[in-house]
This record gives C-alpha cells, sequence and structure tokens, in this order.
C-alpha cells in the first residue's frame, strides 16, 4: 500500500473514532431524560393483585416475629414458574426499618418494600444495618456495583451514582403494604409508574406515593 493510501486510512479511523465518541457522548449526556421505563420488563398493571409476602424460608412475613433493622429479599408478582421467578425485576426487599426510624412499631409503618434493582444501572442493593450502637445513621442500603447509597426511611438515593440522577431516576420503586389482624403482611395491589408505586430499573416521584 502507498504511504498516501495509508495516511488516508489512518484519517479514517481517526475521524470514525472521534464520531464513536462523539455519539457515545451525547448518550450519556441525553440518558437521564430517555423514558427508559417504557421499555423495562415491568409487569402489566391490570395482572397485579394483592399478595402474601412470602420470605425466603416459605414463611408468611408477620410483624410479631420480623427482626428491626433487617431485609430479607421477596418476590412480587410471582409466576409458579421457579425460573421466571428468578428474574431480578420481580426482586424486592422487605426492610423493618431500625428503631430510630420506627422499626420498633407493631404495624406496618415499621416496613418499607423497595425494588432490589438499583436505578443507576441494575445492580441489585444489599442491605448493611450498623452494627454500631452509636452511629445508627449508619443503616444504608448500598449498591455493591458502583456506591450508590439509598436512604431507608424513604427509598432516595443520598450518595454516589444514583444520587447525581434527575428525579424521578433518584428513587427506588416502592410497595404499599398492609397487615391482618394476627399481623401476617400483605401486598396490596400497586401501579407501577413513576407517579405512585414506581417503575423497577427507573425510579418514582418521592412525594407521589
Amino acid at each position: 500500500m502507498s504511504e498516501q493510501g495509508s495516511d488516508k486510512k489512518s484519517t479514517l479511523s481517526r475521524r470514525d473514532f472521534l464520531k464513536l465518541l462523539t455519539t457515545a457522548g451525547a448518550g450519556i449526556a441525553f440518558a437521564p431524560f430517555i423514558p427508559w421505563g417504557k421499555f423495562m420488563p415491568n409487569p402489566q398493571n391490570h395482572n397485579l393483585e394483592r399478595a402474601k409476602i412470602i420470605l425466603p424460608d416459605g414463611t408468611h412475613a408477620n410483624v410479631n416475629s420480623f427482626p428491626i433493622n433487617h431485609a430479607e429479599v421477596v418476590t412480587y408478582p410471582t409466576t409458579g414458574d421457579s425460573v421466571l421467578d428468578m428474574e431480578a425485576f420481580r426482586k424486592w426487599q422487605l426492610l423493618r426499618l431500625p428503631e430510630e426510624f420506627g422499626g420498633n412499631n407493631n404495624d406496618v409503618s415499621a416496613f418499607r418494600i423497595y425494588s432490589n434493582v438499583c436505578v443507576h444501572l441494575w445492580c441489585l442493593w444489599k442491605y448493611r444495618p450498623s452494627t454500631n450502637p452509636t452511629n445508627p445513621g449508619r443503616n444504608r442500603i448500598e449498591c455493591p456495583c458502583h456506591g450508590s447509597v439509598y436512604d431507608p426511611l424513604t427509598g432516595m438515593a443520598v450518595a454516589g451514582p444514583a444520587s447525581l440522577q434527575a428525579p424521578p431516576s433518584n428513587v427506588l420503586p416502592q410497595l404499599d403494604m398492609e397487615s391482618d389482624s394476627e399481623g401476617f403482611l400483605y401486598i396490596i395491589p400497586p401501579k407501577l409508574n413513576i407517579n405512585s408505586n414506581g417503575v423497577v430499573g427507573y425510579g418514582r416521584f418521592m412525594n407521589s406515593n
């Protein structure tokens, strides 16, 4: 190949690379404004029903026995298919708040149930209870992938990349609950949209639920 042809190929390669960078940069810049919720594999609202909150050990969650400042993964909605029920977008965490947030109340006000999917890049978060009684503020919902941290009381991101995202993509979707006379917990049929319970993987407007 001639030296001129080589220079031309090099120029085109650099030009294509710069185009790629420009396109990628634009995608990142506009990502917070794209309605990703329309493309999420969320269940249809008309298929959602009131359901028992079943813990991983198969027992029905109860306000009288669920530990304070503790969380367990639950599935909603269930399909009866063990493979489908393993999908991340069906996973939620039932959280009993720490005492300073009312976790010692013997009713549903002591509980939250948030989508287990981080609204940043869809990793599954974990609840990190504080082991230091003199620093209860360390109780936190934390994503192990990129360090997003959420307030257990509200589900709002307070640190990390999720906290830098525009509403509603800075708040975890949340389900509503009720309990019966014996303290057993049930999920109330949600409205999975950003103005109510939220869109899994996308978020919710916190003041609207």
